[in-house]
């Protein structure tokens, strides 16, 4: 085993210890549509935001269906609160039509069908996999998991899709879905990306970035 999957795991087994209550998404879904609006809803947005406002959109639209026969317009009273609201609007509805010509109103529960909707790409496609489906096809990786991966020293990169190839080589499969949810909380909780906070976290004695291990 190499150096830094040594690490990995080692990291992985504390944080699960620490984190256990967290190893899930925080987005409020009754079922993979629900979770795939609210993944793309939350690009640039705070998960709590999204959980404020999905409730009165869910009640009023649905189902696939119904977010296909609308206008971006309608969907804006109700995500007007979030950041890109009128793009992710327009994506939403585009992403409903081609799951209703295509898939038949029903969620791809695959990666190569997921990312053919617009406005998906890996990261929400894993998340919905993951979440919705119970299937680890990657790793999400969003700004919480690049500022913990690079100061964990697992992989030294701002690009996303590098840091999931190379989590995916070094975390097992099984652990997939877990390394997300655990590097989010690690990464909200100590490790943010203004300030770390090492004296009180579970990795300080072996992460090489730890100001206690200096």
């Amino acid at each position: 085993m190499q150096e830094n999957e040594r690490l990995a795991s080692e990291a992985i087994k504390r944080l699960k210890k620490r984190y256990k209550e967290e190893m899930k998404t925080s987005l409020d879904f009754t079922n993979p549509w629900e979770l795939l609006i609210s993944t793309m809803l939350s690009a640039q947005s705070q998960d709590v935001q999204v959980n404020k406002v999905t409730p009165a959109l869910f009640k009023k639209y649905p189902d696939v269906r119904d977010y296909a026969q609308l206008k971006p317009r309608q969907l804006y009273p109700y995500v007007k609160t979030l950041g890109l609201f009128r793009n992710k609007s327009k994506n939403i509805i585009m992403a409903a039509k081609y799951i209703h010509l295509h898939f038949r109103d029903k969620v791809p529960n695959s990666m190569s069908d997921l990312v053919l909707l617009p406005g998906v790409g890996r990261k929400t496609a894993n998340v919905v996999l993951a979440n919705a489906f119970g299937k680890n096809e990657g790793i999400a990786i969003d700004t919480h998991c690049i500022v913990t991966t690079n100061r964990l020293f697992l992989y030294r990169t701002q690009n996303a899709v590098k840091i999931e190839k190379k989590l995916m080589r070094i975390v097992p499969q099984k652990e997939w879905n877990n390394t997300t949810h655990l590097l989010i909380a690690l990464g909200r909780d100590v490790c943010t990306a203004r300030r770390k906070y090492c004296q009180r976290c579970v990795l300080k004695d072996i992460c090489p970035s730890s100001d206690v291990r200096k």
